[in-house]
């Protein structure tokens, strides 16, 4: 049986604001764990768990990234009873902006904020064949972007457990091909690393063309996977985008019932 695909870490059912992660190719929702202790308690994090890692190892890969989102979809319009963002980093962006079509298609209010990381617009970088290749230039690849090494990779174990939903995921990617939609009306910002090779500030200026709201670009410094040792860094970002007041430090905010 196919299990639910949002998780919720430090459950916060008072909440205002609810933030609804989408990681990343490869990345499973314990990536975004720590971010629970570090969102001040007006805000509850939601995370998507992607079939075929984690607690969904067993679950089936789905036929396209397109599917991927309507099944979020589905998961998360009872979520949508208060304010919410989302954020998406590289493939997450993608999964992101389409459960947003999908959800404003329905009928669905639109988040007070879209935050999307490491990734140009949805109509660029398009296509690829890495998912159709040999496991050396997968790995290759995951190196280049820095979320991981050759030595990692070595090993046969990693390789058997974590290359296929890898390879999945590099195919819902690559297949995708953005459908015609309307321009989104909320705010969209996007998180750039600094020595990022995949999406610069002036790539992150191609979003512009996928809402009417303002855009904004906000840079970090270091590669593709700027946000793990930025972590508390983005996470104090995101929370002063949604209400300057709840800007603070990085220290985690003490558990909350």
């Amino acid at each position: 049986m196919v299990t639910s695909s949002l998780r919720r870490y430090r459950p916060r059912p008072a909440a205002r604001v609810r933030l609804l992660c989408f990681p990343h190719a490869g990345g499973g929702a314990s990536g975004y764990r720590a971010w629970a202790a570090l969102l001040p308690p007006t805000v509850e994090l939601v995370v998507v768990q992607y079939p075929g890692r984690e607690d969904r190892f067993d679950d089936p890969a789905p036929t396209d990234l397109v599917s991927l989102a309507g099944h979020v979809a589905a998961e998360l319009r009872p979520l949508l009873d208060r304010p919410f963002a989302m954020f998406g980093h590289s493939m997450g962006t993608l999964v992101a902006y389409e459960t947003l079509q999908r959800l404003r298609w329905e009928g669905a209010r639109e988040p007070d904020l879209l935050v999307v990381s490491g990734r140009p617009a949805p109509d660029e970088a398009l296509g690829g064949q890495l998912h159709l290749g040999d496991d050396e230039g997968l790995c290759d690849e995951l190196a280049r972007l820095g979320g991981a090494t050759q030595e990692m990779f070595a090993d046969p174990e990693i390789r058997r457990v974590f290359l296929p939903y890898i390879r999945d995921d590099y195919r819902l990617v690559e297949t995708y091909r953005p459908r015609a939609a309307e321009p989104l009306d909320c705010p969209v910002t996007v998180f750039v690393g600094t020595s990022d090779p995949e999406c610069d500030a002036a790539a992150a200026a191609g979003w512009a063309r996928f809402t009417r709201g303002p855009l904004a670009v906000r840079s970090f410094p270091g590669d593709h996977f700027y946000l793990v040792p930025g972590r508390a860094r983005v996470v104090a970002e995101i929370s002063a985008l949604l209400d300057p007041a709840l800007a603070r430090s990085s220290a985690a905010w003490p558990s909350m019932p």
